[in-house]
């Protein structure tokens, strides 16, 4: 044992898991957990921002991109209430992030004095918003605390956990015994009585079809396998994008999968809800639907499946492979077909969709195959769901079912800084680019070469066109006045650009990335068609 404060305690017990990388904000309730990041030095890195929700995105960006846990350490109170929508959109995206936040001195915890950041149970606030929530109570708590936080990281379903420890107890210090981290978490077992029935099924469908979620991303090359095998199409949805390269036949997006849907006998869920199939898509009596996910709760949550997998992908897909290569005739490619199937819904989308495509045609041929790509809630970010090749997975970021607008750029940034060997692209609308534009600044004092493009059509576009199309024209609250993106982004010390057409962005990209700093590219939008009722296509049996 040995004798430390309670910051220390937290903070080595973090670094033991393996962080190294903490984004965070310090505030008086943290003075001891930062003078503990001080004096470990290069043990762990420490990046700051301008605001809670920027380094609660960056942790996310950085998790979402690596696999990795992001860690983001924040003061309680308004402090910690300003990373909730960070903290929602890692619970809907599966991502592993841990929230640090501090408390008011433990005597007043729930007394209502009025302390200074004091707010009504913040602790039940983050067992609303995480996969485990927890206060350490002494320094010798904090050992235990943090392991127990990584368990729930690492094991199941990815979601964020908080830990928060009251000012006093940081200060604190005694004798504590540091624990080692654990590494042999166990993993369900392979229930083999639903993989035979599940093998049988998939060998005998005639027309297979496998959807791949988030919980399939370690799982690529066996999803593959398996696909090949049965000629099935593989179908992802945002944050399946890439597990299976879109180069590959069998990879397929969101409407080509729905095309397909009306002809399947036999659906594989992989680590994915399934919910836009099932609940929109519609379902009968001839579709089978076998669900695996690592989530029991999730297999049955729209409805129960004819087979039910609860395990690791990892360990189940490999599995399936052996167990559907015994029995699976050998079958015919589909590679013409889906070929052609795939150029269809392409030139419609070039049809329909021409201005939104026109520019995720540029960006993508700027970026490298391993680059990454940021989604956000902007016309060209809906399109991009449905039509944007991912070539490996992790390279398409997105904030999944919660639409978080304002999020792109400080998940950017933690993704950059996770991985500074790749090109790391922003796409955001000038509405949501000023909800966090003041990390410009973060991105400029770290010299992290992400590059954000701005299309400004001055408004939130998505609200007007609704309010133009379905309310007589009403519209109220939309239109924004808008600054110079350019001269604003120079006056943060990154590098400015404008482009105003897809070819001009072409010719401004390269050079973008190629900054050592950050790089912002304004490029003035015009209105565009409505992606709505082609990107969500409605029932089909």
């Amino acid at each position: 044992m040995t004798r430390m404060t309670g910051g220390q305690a937290l903070v080595k017990s973090i670094i033991a898991h393996g962080v190294d990388t903490i984004f965070g904000l310090p505030g008086v309730q943290l003075d001891w957990f930062f003078n503990a990041l001080h004096d470990e030095g290069n043990n762990i890195r420490v990046i700051n921002s301008r605001h809670e929700q920027g380094v609660a995105y960056m942790a996310h960006g950085y998790a979402q991109s690596t696999g990795k846990v992001g860690a983001f350490a924040v003061v309680p109170g308004p402090g910690v209430l300003n990373t909730t929508a960070a903290l929602s959109t890692s619970w809907a995206a599966n991502v592993p992030v841990l929230c640090v936040t501090g408390q008011i001195p433990s005597a007043s915890i729930g007394r209502g004095y009025g302390q200074l950041h004091e707010i009504p149970d913040q602790l039940s606030i983050l067992q609303g918003l995480t996969k485990s929530a927890a206060r350490i109570d002494h320094p010798t708590d904090a050992p235990a605390k943090v392991a127990e936080a990584f368990r729930q990281l690492r094991t199941g379903r990815p979601r964020p956990v908080a830990l928060e420890m009251p000012l006093d107890q940081l200060a604190e210090a005694c004798s504590v015994d540091l624990l080692d981290a654990a590494t042999d978490h166990a993993r369900p077992p392979v229930d083999e009585d639903a993989l035979a029935k599940a093998a049988k099924l998939l060998a005998g469908a005639k027309a297979p079809m496998i959807f791949v979620g988030s919980g399939a991303v370690d799982s690529g090359e066996a999803i593959q396998a398996l696909a090949e095998m049965l000629q099935a199409p593989v179908i992802a949805n945002r944050t399946g994008r890439g597990i299976v390269s879109h180069r590959h036949y069998l990879s397929m997006m969101h409407l080509e999968g729905h095309r397909l849907w009306a002809d399947a006998d036999v659906v594989l869920a992989i680590g994915s809800r399934l919910q836009p199939a099932r609940m929109n898509w519609g379902t009968d009596d001839n579709l089978k639907i076998i669900h695996v996910d690592i989530d029991p709760v999730e297999i049955k949550r729209i409805a129960a499946p004819d087979v039910a997998l609860v395990g690791d992908a990892q360990d189940i897909v490999p599995a399936l492979v052996d167990a559907v290569g015994k029995q699976a005739p050998s079958r015919a490619s589909r590679e013409d077909e889906l070929v052609t199937l795939q150029g269809e819904v392409h030139k419609m989308l070039l049809d329909r969709l021409g201005p939104q495509m026109s520019w995720i045609k540029v960006i993508r041929e700027a970026l490298d195959d391993d680059g990454i790509f940021v989604d956000e809630l902007t016309q060209v970010g809906y399109v991009s769901r449905v039509a944007m090749p991912v070539y490996q997975p992790r390279k398409y970021l997105s904030s999944a079912y919660q639409g978080t607008l304002g999020c792109g750029l400080g998940v950017a940034i933690g993704a950059k800084i996770a991985n500074p060997e790749r090109q790391v692209l922003s796409i955001n609308g000038d509405g949501g680019f000023m909800y966090n534009v003041q990390e410009l600044a973060t991105a400029a004092k770290y010299n992290v070469n992400v590059v954000a493009i701005v299309f400004a059509d001055g408004a939130f576009g998505n609200v007007r066109r609704m309010q133009e199309e379905l309310y007589d024209g009403r519209t109220i609250a939309s239109d924004l006045h808008n600054p110079d993106f350019v001269k604003m982004a120079e006056s943060f010390g990154c590098a400015a650009y404008r482009a105003e057409s897809p070819d001009e962005l072409a010719k401004v990209l390269p050079t973008a990335f190629k900054q050592s700093g950050p790089a912002v590219i304004e490029v003035p939008f015009p209105k565009t068609p409505d992606p709505w009722p082609i990107i969500i296509p409605g029932r089909n049996r």
